[in-house]
């Protein structure tokens, strides 16, 4: 198997780079995420194994770019993040599997045989429906109507999690956690913000009433008859 490797950690990359060596692998390493992505999007490598925080283009990001360019290679990420809604971040974003630091050489190499032996997969993602709202993970567009939404990677990312949870409340406090990755102040307007330029744009497309406001905890995509 060809392996690429994407650690902005020089002991760390290299550690894996000669551990996979040694187990028969041929490996490239490199320590930014844009360089990593030329050539993961060659599509030259069987697997990727790659950093969750990178320099010129983080794990997610990378990650996203690899399957929008509908490169199959398998993809273990690797994250020092320990919080579960950050893990599956990164499995939504199209990782095949996730390695939490400080890890063995054994694990990534028993991790790596095991994405191997798995058959091949359709990477098309499935349509996110609402009603009239359509967003295609893959092609990164979303539409209300049959019209196009022209969004910011925030408002996407904010429209993706409301239909997600669709007919469900998603709270204040999950949007800063996907979206943002942090916490901010309690007083921050960064959510409204962003949530009203979204209901904005939704709403110039004929969606006027389907971002609900639920007061005290936060927003619901929700249809006067229901979704269609």
């Amino acid at each position: 198997m060809r392996i690429l490797i994407v650690e902005d950690d020089r002991d760390t990359r290299e550690w894996i780079d000669g551990g996979l060596y040694e187990e028969g692998y041929v490996t490239h390493a490199v320590a930014d995420g844009r360089e990593g992505l030329a050539l993961a999007v060659q599509g030259a490598f069987d697997g990727i194994v790659v950093d969750r925080k990178l320099p010129g283009l983080d794990g997610i990001s990378f990650i996203l770019a690899v399957r929008n360019a509908d490169v199959q290679s398998r993809i273990i990420m690797l994250t020092a993040l320990s919080e579960t809604h950050q893990r599956i971040e990164g499995l939504d974003a199209g990782a095949d599997d996730y390695l939490g630091k400080p890890f063995s050489m054994a694990e990534l190499v028993a991790r790596l045989r095991a994405l191997s032996r798995r058959p091949a997969l359709n990477r098309e993602s499935p349509l996110l429906e609402w009603g009239p709202l359509v967003l295609d993970p893959t092609r990164h567009s979303a539409s209300c109507r049959g019209e196009r939404l022209e969004l910011t990677p925030t408002e996407f990312r904010l429209l993706d999690i409301l239909l997600r949870h669709a007919g469900n409340v998603v709270t204040r406090a999950m949007l800063l956690e996907q979206v943002w990755q942090f916490h901010f102040s309690p007083r921050t307007s960064v959510v409204e913000t962003h949530m009203s330029r979204l209901r904005g744009k939704v709403r110039d497309a004929g969606g006027a009433s389907f971002i609900e406001t639920v007061r005290g905890y936060g927003y619901r995509l929700q249809l006067p008859t229901g979704p269609t």
